[in-house]
């Protein structure tokens, strides 16, 4: 729901964000999909950057121009003009200026960009390498017709783990506690596991609750109590700041029901989440949870954003200790009665953990391949079809080639001293499989770069499945 560890303070009625709990991986492993007008000062076409001795040639389309620009950036932050006149507006709709400039200055701040190689060349995109200081990052780039940068990611190379028990290794050297599923999907829907640890083990999820949500949503839809194009409304009282766009809003702003689950999955918009969960209602999503999880009374009741974030940043830890004292019946009740009445702009954040073990979302591993393969076969449902389109809108970094696997769905979550995993992917064939990474250090904020060593020890067992 939040990654960046800022105070911020509340407007238009909305949330001030805390560290998000948010899908990590866009903005603090790559940077994501970012929408140029002409490209201004930027450096001639032929600019050869040099390494090693050897030149690598920057190609002299609309695109190479951009990667030259990009590349010949000295002085950041970007201004407002630089940024409209270089992506375009689709792109800004997905990350605003402050965004797009936070995480050129953590690219920037590893140290001298060096271009190694440029691949994969087309009228409107290409790959290019780039090494900035002593970490190698494969840049995705691609311009509209007009020029402008469309969509632009940075992904840190890694070397994937070549054996399980490398996968394992690497897993544990996330945090202090851990748990894995690498499955394949069978016949019914049954998640057949290929490889496991502690798979069994319900561990917090930071966003990936957000799956249930959605689970709960397509039942709706499929008994007809919700349609995908139902408008909803952003309003101050539902606003809630870390993860997502819809905070930002104004309040009024109308969407259909499609809309608004794409931007809770796609950019793990929080306010999406806790407009969705009033729309259902907590019992349905709570119902979701039993039909998938083995753990149900651990999310009973099943929390807001809004609600975690006031547990978690107001008074505590006087609050949270109340609440975890009550009996299960009566934590309901008091949500209503105490916390739901709270003004956002008393909650003070922190970059530490707190209560991530029991103020949160919890699921095992086996519960979230029940989830992800459970969507799958409600996505195969006659009415059900954005599903699958919803659940591969982002692919959360990890770059499977698209010659094996079409299909890539992503789902993860963060908040200090956690950081959660989890991928769907159907290969050439039709076999579907499911890798889950949970990982979880409730005494301290996990590593800087913890969100790439996971993501490539997914991306290995993906590898090792196929």
């Amino acid at each position: 729901m939040g990654d960046d560890g800022r105070q911020q303070e509340p407007t238009g009625g909305a949330r001030p964000r805390p560290a998000r709990l948010g899908m990590a991986v866009v903005l603090a492993v790559a940077l994501a999909i970012l929408p140029l007008a002409p490209a201004q000062a930027a450096p001639p076409a032929a600019a050869r950057p040099t390494v090693a001795g050897a030149t690598v040639s920057v190609p002299s389309s609309p695109v190479g121009r951009q990667l030259a620009w990009l590349l010949s950036l000295t002085q950041l932050p970007l201004s407002a003009a630089e940024v409209t006149a270089h992506f375009d507006a689709a792109f800004l709709a997905q990350a605003d200026p402050s965004q797009l400039n936070a995480a050129l200055e953590s690219l920037s701040a590893t140290g001298h960009q060096t271009l190694l190689a440029v691949r994969d060349v087309e009228p409107t995109s290409l790959v290019a390498v780039v090494e900035f200081g002593t970490t190698r990052y494969t840049a995705q780039l691609s311009v509209d017709p007009t020029g402008l940068i469309a969509g632009l990611r940075f992904t840190p190379d890694a070397t994937l783990p070549k054996s399980w028990s490398a996968v394992d290794r690497e897993l544990v050297s996330v945090a202090p506690r851990v748990s894995l599923l690498a499955a394949r999907v069978g016949a019914g829907g049954t998640c057949v596991p290929v490889r496991s640890v502690a798979a069994s083990t319900p561990r917090p999820l930071g966003s990936m609750f957000k799956l249930f949500v959605l689970g709960a949503l397509a039942r709706a839809v499929q008994a007809h109590k919700v349609s995908w194009t139902q408008e909803m409304t952003v309003t101050a009282a539902v606003k809630v700041g870390g993860s997502g766009t819809l905070h930002d809003d104004a309040d009024g702003t109308q969407l259909t029901v499609e809309q608004v689950a794409t931007k809770m999955i796609s950019v793990s918009d929080n306010t999406a989440a806790d407009m969705l969960l009033g729309l259902l209602g907590r019992p349905a999503v709570e119902a979701q949870v039993r039909r998938w999880t083995a753990h149900p009374s651990l999310d009973t009741p099943f929390l807001t954003v809004a609600e975690l974030f006031a547990l978690k940043y107001h008074d505590f830890p006087a609050m949270a200790d109340h609440y975890l004292s009550l009996a299960p019946s009566a934590r309901a009740r008091y949500l209503a009665s105490t916390v739901d009445a709270l003004s956002a702009t008393s909650e003070r954040q922190s970059g530490s953990p707190r209560d991530v073990s029991s103020i949160e979302w919890f699921a095992s591993a086996d519960d979230l391949c029940r989830a992800f393969a459970g969507l799958a076969a409600l996505g195969a449902e006659p009415g059900l079809s954005p599903l699958q389109t919803i659940l591969s809108a982002n692919d959360g970094g990890i770059q499977l080639s698209p010659g094996t696997w079409p299909t890539v769905w992503f789902k993860g979550g963060s908040e200090p001293g956690v950081l959660t995993l989890g991928y769907l992917a159907r290969d050439t064939a039709g076999q579907t499989y499911v890798v889950v990474a949970l990982t979880e250090d409730p005494r301290r904020a996990l590593a800087a770069d913890a969100t790439t060593d996971l993501l490539a020890t997914v991306a290995g067992a993906f590898a090792l499945l196929h």
